[in-house]
């Protein structure tokens, strides 16, 4: 992923953009992000999800077509509206909270992998981890076949599980749980969000820039819901918010460990993958190949090392940090039309962005019905485009 490899970069298709967001999509992460909707009952639930999704997936698409259109990586789009110094402090807080995602998705999969097949989580751990350094190698130009056999096997992989969590046809009954509408939204829409400052780094080498970028967002959106009420359902209609409890219930055995493993191994890849090519915005000495496999083995040995069950204040740490910011770059690109990346700081927009983040932290105690990232944002572009005037004066 050197300046010389991202040149070489051949143009991916929109069929290809959709199998690496299908792979992002079916995560272990997002199931057991949606058991804790399960207080809601399932219609109530499944409208938060989906809520939070159309805003979250509506902002993704936004976010990647700034760099399909542009031919730039996620933090080198950055730039465009914080400077090239300005955007290597977001480019370093995406290197921290991608290790950290490697680091929970690892520790996610070696948990439930070691539930259905008890062989030790520290092993699951180095096993899941060494098939991300595995997919790294390869590369993601190459993955080619491979990623195609990986996704369809998922998906029929998922199907099942999808089948079993709902067989029972009738609510196992009440979960409880004091998770209020507006914090379900805001859930839905934090793991999207956790890919805004990500999805450039795939769409910048588009053949198609809008379509690719459409069905990047899209095929995300779809799975990603369908993820959550997997989860959702299995806490409401099985009666376990524990997958391998359900996969071991359900007889699936070696498949369900191939859903664990796989669908852990899909996602964490981009995540590792992402934090070399934002490290390269930090400096143009690092390798980002080798930054993604030392991401890797963090990743793996903070998993073995340290228990990561509740990534809830974690999601919301993403988003207070990255919403405003993507507020920002689109206000800036879609509607100021600045391209600022020749300067150093941009301090009018790192002001604002200090604004919106400490906005978002006082909209969670408000409690929104539409969550937290969706008002902040608006306060965030409104505020840019009111600096922008005022700097012009």
């Amino acid at each position: 992923m050197s300046s010389g490899e991202r040149n070489a970069e051949r143009r991916t298709s929109v069929f290809e953009n959709s199998l690496i967001w299908f792979g992002a999509g079916v995560s272990l992460a997002e199931i057991l992000t949606g058991t804790y909707f399960a207080p809601l009952g399932f219609e109530k639930g499944l409208l938060a999800v989906v809520l939070g999704h159309v805003i979250g997936c509506a902002l993704l698409f936004l976010a990647g077509l700034i760099g399909a259109q542009t031919g730039r990586s996620a933090m080198e789009t950055v730039r465009l509206s914080f400077g090239h110094k300005g955007a290597m402090l977001f480019a370093a807080l995406n290197v921290l909270q991608l290790v950290g995602w490697t680091a929970i998705m690892i520790y996610d999969g070696a948990l439930c992998a070691n539930g259905v097949w008890n062989a030790g989580g520290w092993l699951w751990s180095l096993v899941i981890g060494v098939l991300i350094v595995v997919w790294i190698l390869i590369g993601i130009q190459n993955l080619g076949k491979l990623n195609t056999v990986a996704m369809a096997a998922l998906f029929l992989l998922t199907v099942l599980l999808c089948a079993v969590v709902f067989r029972g046809g009738a609510a196992a009954g009440a979960v409880e749980g004091d998770l209020s509408f507006g914090a379900a939204v805001e859930l839905a829409v934090a793991m999207p969000l956790s890919w805004l400052p990500l999805i450039s780094d795939y769409t910048r080498s588009a053949e198609r820039p809008v379509a690719a970028t459409a069905a990047s967002a899209g095929v995300y959106g779809l799975v990603s819901c369908w993820m959550y009420v997997i989860g959702m359902g299995a806490a409401l209609f099985a009666g376990e918010s524990d997958l391998a409890q359900i996969i071991l219930k359900a007889g699936l055995g070696a498949a369900g460990l191939l859903i664990i493993v796989l669908s852990t191994v899909t996602t964490t890849f981009l995540d590792a993958w992402s934090a070399g090519i934002s490290s390269e915005a930090l400096s143009p000495r690092l390798s980002g190949r080798w930054v993604a496999v030392a991401t890797a083995a963090v990743g793996t040995l903070a998993a073995v090392l340290f228990p990561m069950d509740n990534i809830t204040d974690f999601l919301y740490l993403i988003g207070s940090v990255f919403a405003p910011m993507v507020a920002i770059q689109l206000a800036d690109y879609f509607l100021l039309k600045r391209d600022r990346s020749g300067e150093g700081f941009v301090w009018k927009n790192l002001l604002v962005w200090l604004l919106g983040f400490l906005a978002y932290r006082l909209l969670m105690q408000l409690n929104t019905p539409v969550g937290s990232t969706l008002p902040d944002m608006l306060l965030t572009v409104v505020l840019c485009a009111g600096a922008d005037r005022l700097g012009r004066r």
